[in-house]
């Protein structure tokens, strides 16, 4: 598979398979991930992979506190804009839209669409959860670097034949993660990814989110 086809086939997997991911692999996909670019080559980024009975040990407390506390313990920092604008928001509503139809879920079942978000902190069935965390000092130039690292693992693990969900949901739970991690008190929470095999024809599975036309979201100068 070339840089190409694993941008192309990359996607944000709902729907795994209950098959192990080699140990092996998971360690060879990071080792290469971690030569992503990196301001001043700071690196800032923390990773923690959990599986196995430890991975359903933290499916069990998060069964039990998104029932105590369904809105979650507030999130460190703004996942999205607190003034989400067009067309922004309409990309979002689009997506959001097209994941509940392919579903059969509709807009008016808050019940079935709460139920079906909190899928979410089982990682989707994944036999694997990656967790980034990031040194609380650090700026958006650093953040940055964060994307470009995880970007490098989610590409990674398409030439493996693995598929991802990058999850800024578990950011809501800082507190219960933090706590399941052990992280150090100046160290946050970015971001959570469910990693496996795709099961392949779910309704999600056919589920390609569209992205704008380049004319519209870029410019050439002087080419």
């Amino acid at each position: 598979m070339n840089v190409y086809e694993a941008v192309e086939s990359r996607r944000s997997v709902r729907q795994f398979l209950d098959k192990p991911v080699a140990p092996d692999v998971i360690r060879r996909v990071l080792q290469a991930a971690l030569r992503a670019p990196s301001g001043g080559n700071l690196q800032p980024w923390h990773i923690h992979v959990v599986g196995g009975e430890r991975l359903d040990e933290l499916k069990a407390i998060m069964q039990r506190r998104v029932q105590e506390q369904p809105t979650g313990e507030g999130s460190e920092y703004d996942i999205y804009p607190r003034e989400l604008v067009s067309p922004y928001r309409d990309r979002r509503f689009a997506v959001g839209e097209a994941m509940y139809a392919r579903l059969g879920i509709a807009r008016e079942d808050k019940a079935a669409r709460r139920r079906w978000f909190a899928r979410n902190y089982q990682f989707f069935g994944a036999p694997l959860a990656l967790f980034c965390t990031v040194d609380r000092r650090m700026g958006p130039p650093q953040w940055s670097d964060l994307g470009m690292m995880l970007q490098n693992v989610m590409l990674l693990l398409r030439a493996e034949g693995l598929d991802s969900c990058a999850q800024e949901c578990w950011a809501v739970y800082p507190r219960t993660i933090g706590a399941f991690l052990g992280l150090p008190a100046e160290r946050m929470l970015f971001t959570g990814m469910a990693i496996g095999y795709a099961d392949r024809g779910k309704p999600l599975d056919a589920l390609v989110t569209e992205r704008a036309p380049l004319a519209e979201v870029a410019e050439f100068i002087g080419i």
